[in-house]
C-alpha cells in the first residue's frame, strides 16, 4: 500500500471486500486503513490478548455474553466506521448482526507502538459514545499498566493501575487482575 493514494470506498464495498482481504482493515470516514503495515503483532501483544480471552471466557459464558478477540468488527457511528478491538464482550442478545457487532459492554485495546495515540484519543471518543459500553480498558504491552475507563452516568472517570491490582468488570460481574493479563509476559513490579 505504500506509494498508493487512499481511495474512498462505500460501506457496502468495504464489507464485501473485507471478507476476501488478506489482512484486516479498519474503515473510517469512507476510507480503509490496514491494521498492521508490518506482518503480525509483537509476542507481548499476542500473549496479553490470549491471557485476556482466557481470563474472561468462563465469566462471559456464565453471563450469557459473547467474547471476541481481534477478528470481529465493531460498527460505530451508525455503521459508517468499523474497528477491530483486541477484545470485545457483547451481552446484548439483539446484537446478532453477522460480520460485525454494535453493542459491546466491554472493549479492550492492547497498545501497539504505531496506533497507541489513536487507541487513547481517537477511539476513546467513538467507543464511549456507545450507549451499551460500560468499560473501556487500554492495556500497555511494554509495562504492567492499564487505563480503565468505567461509565459513571455521563462521565468516564479514569482509574490507572500500575504493577498490580484488579479491575471490576460490571457487565461480566467479575474482576480481572493485572497478574492474569500479564501472565508469562512481564514480571510483577
Amino acid at each position: 500500500m505504500s506509494g498508493s493514494a487512499f481511495k474512498a470506498m462505500s460501506v457496502e464495498a468495504y464489507l464485501r471486500s473485507e471478507e476476501h482481504s488478506p489482512f484486516r482493515r479498519e474503515y473510517v470516514g469512507g476510507f480503509v486503513y490496514p491494521l498492521h503495515a508490518q506482518a503480525g503483532a509483537s509476542e507481548a501483544h499476542v500473549l496479553i490478548c490470549t491471557n485476556l480471552t482466557a481470563a474472561l471466557h468462563a465469566s462471559a459464558r456464565r453471563a450469557g455474553c459473547r467474547l471476541y478477540q481481534s477478528d470481529m468488527k465493531l460498527a460505530l457511528a451508525g455503521a459508517s466506521t468499523f474497528f477491530y478491538p483486541d477484545v470485545m464482550v457483547v451481552c446484548d442478545p439483539d446484537d446478532r448482526a453477522t460480520g460485525y457487532k454494535t453493542a459491546p459492554c466491554l472493549l479492550i485495546e492492547v497498545l501497539s507502538a504505531s496506533p497507541a495515540s489513536h487507541d487513547r484519543v481517537g477511539k476513546f471518543g467513538l467507543y464511549t459514545a456507545l450507549p451499551s459500553l460500560q468499560m473501556y480498558l487500554i492495556v500497555e504491552q511494554s509495562e504492567r499498566r492499564v487505563y480503565a475507563y468505567r461509565r459513571t452516568g455521563d462521565q468516564w472517570p479514569l482509574r490507572e493501575l500500575a504493577g498490580e491490582g484488579e479491575i471490576e468488570l460490571p457487565c461480566l460481574n467479575t474482576t480481572l487482575s493485572l497478574d492474569e493479563m500479564y501472565a508469562g509476559v512481564l514480571p510483577s513490579c
